[in-house]
C-alpha cells in the first residue's frame, strides 16, 4: 500500500506564500504522474497541479503564474509552492499519484490551507 504524507499548511494572509510537501512511501518515478488537488469549503475536488514521470506540468487556470509544481526524486517528495495566495486559495489540498497501466490512483489524508487576513 503506498502512503503519502502531506505537510506545510496552515493559515497565512493575502499575498502570502506557503510550500507544500507531499512524500511517498515508494520511488516516484514508479508513477505516472504525481499532483495537487484541492478542496474549497463546500465545493468539489479539483485539480491544482500535475507532474508526469517525464517531468511534464500541468496546472489550472486559478494558479497558473502563482503556483509551481516540482519534485526531488532523491527524497521521493513532491513539492507545490504557492505564492500570491488569495483567499479563494482556501481549501483542503491533497497530494495524489497514479499508477502506469491501472491509472490506479493513491491519496494523501489532506492539508488545510487557510487565507485570511
Amino acid at each position: 500500500q503506498v502512503q503519502l504524507v502531506e505537510s506545510g499548511g496552515g493559515l497565512v494572509q493575502p499575498g502570502g506564500s506557503l510550500r507544500l510537501s507531499c512524500t511517498a512511501s515508494r520511488n516516484i518515478f514508479s508513477f505516472y504522474a504525481m499532483g495537487w488537488y484541492r478542496q474549497p469549503p463546500g465545493k468539489q475536488r479539483e485539480l491544482v497541479a500535475t507532474i508526469t514521470s517525464s517531468g511534464n506540468t500541468n496546472y489550472a487556470d486559478s494558479v497558473k503564474a502563482r503556483f509551481t509544481i516540482s519534485r526531488d526524486t532523491a527524497k521521493n517528495t513532491v513539492y507545490l509552492q504557492m505564492n500570491s495566495l488569495k483567499p479563494e486559495d482556501t481549501a483542503v489540498y491533497y497530494c495524489n499519484a497514479v499508477e502506469f497501466g491501472t491509472r490506479h490512483d493513491y491519496w494523501g489524508q489532506g492539508i488545510q490551507v487557510t487565507v485570511s487576513s
